[in-house]
Protein backbone atom coordinates (compact mmCIF):
# COMPACT_ATOMS: atom_id res chain seq x y z
CA UNK A 1 0.00 0.00 0.00
CA UNK A 2 3.02 2.47 0.58
CA UNK A 3 4.16 1.60 -2.63
CA UNK A 4 1.26 2.52 -4.53
CA UNK A 5 0.22 5.98 -2.31
CA UNK A 6 3.85 6.50 -3.42
CA UNK A 7 3.29 6.33 -6.94
CA UNK A 8 -0.41 7.35 -6.92
CA UNK A 9 -1.41 10.70 -5.15
CA UNK A 10 -4.97 9.80 -6.53
CA UNK A 11 -5.71 6.97 -4.26
CA UNK A 12 -5.73 7.24 -0.42
CA UNK A 13 -5.91 3.66 1.90
CA UNK A 14 -8.34 4.34 5.29
CA UNK A 15 -7.21 1.82 7.69
CA UNK A 16 -9.08 0.34 9.97
CA UNK A 17 -7.39 -1.72 12.72
CA UNK A 18 -9.26 -4.78 13.15
CA UNK A 19 -7.16 -7.05 15.67
CA UNK A 20 -8.41 -11.03 14.98
CA UNK A 21 -8.93 -12.96 18.21
CA UNK A 22 -6.84 -15.39 16.59
CA UNK A 23 -3.57 -13.51 16.99
CA UNK A 24 -2.72 -13.46 20.82
CA UNK A 25 -1.68 -9.48 22.00
CA UNK A 26 -3.18 -7.52 18.51
CA UNK A 27 -6.11 -6.44 20.56
CA UNK A 28 -3.71 -4.24 23.06
CA UNK A 29 -1.22 -3.61 19.72
CA UNK A 30 -3.75 -2.15 17.91
CA UNK A 31 -5.32 -0.08 21.01
CA UNK A 32 -1.62 1.33 21.74
CA UNK A 33 -1.05 1.95 17.79
CA UNK A 34 -4.74 3.88 17.79
CA UNK A 35 -3.88 5.84 21.34
CA UNK A 36 -0.84 6.95 19.65
CA UNK A 37 -2.10 7.35 16.52
CA UNK A 38 1.10 6.22 15.56
CA UNK A 39 2.21 5.00 11.61
CA UNK A 40 5.38 4.18 12.92
CA UNK A 41 3.91 1.72 15.36
CA UNK A 42 1.97 0.35 12.71
CA UNK A 43 4.69 -0.24 10.85
CA UNK A 44 6.86 -1.69 13.92
CA UNK A 45 3.91 -4.24 14.73
CA UNK A 46 3.74 -5.54 10.94
CA UNK A 47 7.64 -5.91 11.71
CA UNK A 48 6.87 -7.99 14.35
CA UNK A 49 8.68 -5.60 16.84
CA UNK A 50 6.90 -5.63 20.30
CA UNK A 51 4.96 -2.54 21.09
CA UNK A 52 4.42 -0.91 24.74
CA UNK A 53 1.28 -1.62 26.40
CA UNK A 54 -1.41 0.35 25.51
CA UNK A 55 -2.13 3.55 27.08
CA UNK A 56 -5.58 4.40 26.66
CA UNK A 57 -9.02 1.40 26.29
CA UNK A 58 -9.43 3.14 22.69
CA UNK A 59 -12.81 2.04 22.17
CA UNK A 60 -12.52 2.64 18.05
CA UNK A 61 -10.95 -0.62 18.23
CA UNK A 62 -14.03 -1.97 19.35
CA UNK A 63 -16.02 -0.03 17.44
CA UNK A 64 -14.04 -1.14 13.83
CA UNK A 65 -14.21 -5.21 15.42
CA UNK A 66 -18.15 -4.37 15.32
CA UNK A 67 -18.18 -2.74 12.09
CA UNK A 68 -16.07 -5.64 10.86
CA UNK A 69 -18.91 -8.17 11.99
CA UNK A 70 -21.60 -5.90 10.89
CA UNK A 71 -19.71 -6.34 7.05
CA UNK A 72 -19.24 -10.34 7.29
CA UNK A 73 -15.48 -9.27 7.31
CA UNK A 74 -13.64 -12.29 9.17
CA UNK A 75 -9.94 -11.61 8.05
CA UNK A 76 -7.34 -9.14 6.83
CA UNK A 77 -6.75 -7.44 4.58
CA UNK A 78 -9.58 -7.14 3.59
CA UNK A 79 -10.51 -4.16 1.15
CA UNK A 80 -13.67 -2.30 0.63
CA UNK A 81 -12.74 -0.69 -3.04
CA UNK A 82 -14.78 2.75 -4.06
CA UNK A 83 -17.54 0.23 -6.08
CA UNK A 84 -18.43 -1.63 -2.94
CA UNK A 85 -16.63 -4.55 -3.91
CA UNK A 86 -14.80 -6.24 -1.20
CA UNK A 87 -10.93 -7.81 -2.07
CA UNK A 88 -10.26 -10.36 1.01
CA UNK A 89 -6.27 -10.90 0.93
CA UNK A 90 -3.22 -9.69 -0.60
CA UNK A 91 -2.63 -9.31 -4.00
CA UNK A 92 0.21 -8.16 -5.97
CA UNK A 93 0.80 -4.34 -6.34
CA UNK A 94 -0.25 -4.30 -9.62
CA UNK A 95 -3.02 -7.12 -8.98
CA UNK A 96 -4.64 -4.39 -6.68
CA UNK A 97 -3.71 -1.31 -8.91
CA UNK A 98 -5.88 -2.88 -11.42
CA UNK A 99 -8.92 -3.83 -8.78
CA UNK A 100 -8.68 0.29 -7.81
CA UNK A 101 -8.46 1.51 -10.97
CA UNK A 102 -11.84 -1.18 -12.43
CA UNK A 103 -13.64 0.23 -8.93
CA UNK A 104 -13.47 3.70 -9.85
CA UNK A 105 -14.51 3.61 -13.36
CA UNK A 106 -17.35 1.70 -12.55
CA UNK A 107 -18.49 3.87 -9.59
CA UNK A 108 -18.31 6.96 -12.52
CA UNK A 109 -20.81 5.04 -14.04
Amino acid sequence: MKDIVNKRKDIAFYIKLFPLAIHPGSKEKAQEIECKHSLKLLEDSFAGKALPKPECKAPEIDQNIALGKSLNITGTPTLILPNGVVVVGALPEQALLNRIDQAAKEKKK
